[in-house]
């Protein structure tokens, strides 16, 4: 018997989606039954409007007609957002940078490249909005998420943001694209 691929579709959505905003939910239970403690970072849902950075939910399309919803099911969520270059970016000249954020994929639906999918659909949307860079913190008890990282070209850095602090966060970045200085475009770099 052969199973058929399954079809999947990443949508932009405003962070206090409906489908967004269960996702959210799922993954800060994780962090509290890893961590004590949901993810306390705080985020914004302007932060993730047009021009500021952008969320998506990536569905599973197979059961679109049925009780899963118009778009399907919702499996998993990654985002960007613009900040301050950390200051070991900045200073060697880095000041197109964003962050990504809340990368999730339901427990049932891991281990399927879906978390790869997200990321590079993420990756590529910022690219376009004009972002060089990219960094993430993760939590050091999420050893499969920092091997995903790492083997998209993710490398360490020192740790900025709501848990600088922590020794329990890892802090990762990665040059996505090149800035043309003459024309203040964006040049997709070799490693993306």
């Amino acid at each position: 018997m052969c199973s058929t691929p399954h079809r999947y579709r990443t949508v932009p959505r405003a962070l206090d989606h409906a489908d967004a905003a269960r996702l959210v939910d799922e993954v800060q239970a994780e962090y509290a039954q890893l961590y004590g403690t949901p993810d306390e970072a705080p985020i914004d849902v302007a932060e993730f409007a047009e021009g500021n950075g952008r969320f998506f939910v990536l569905y599973l399309e197979d059961g679109v007609g049925d009780s899963s919803g118009a778009d399907g099911e919702p499996v998993a969520t990654g985002a960007w957002r613009w900040i301050d270059a950390p200051a070991s970016l900045a200073a060697v000249g880095a000041t197109r940078v964003a962050e990504l954020k809340r990368m999730y994929v339901r427990a049932e639906h891991r281990r399927q490249g879906l978390a790869r999918r997200v990321l590079a659909e993420v990756e590529a949307d910022a690219m376009r909005a004009g972002v060089t860079h990219l960094v993430l913190e993760t939590g050091l008890l999420q050893q499969p998420a920092i091997a995903m990282y790492r083997a998209a070209g993710y490398v360490d850095l020192a740790g900025f943001g709501h848990y600088v602090e922590s020794g329990l966060s890892v802090a990762l970045w990665r040059q996505v694209a090149e800035s043309d200085d003459a024309t203040g475009g964006v040049r997709t770099s070799g490693n993306s």
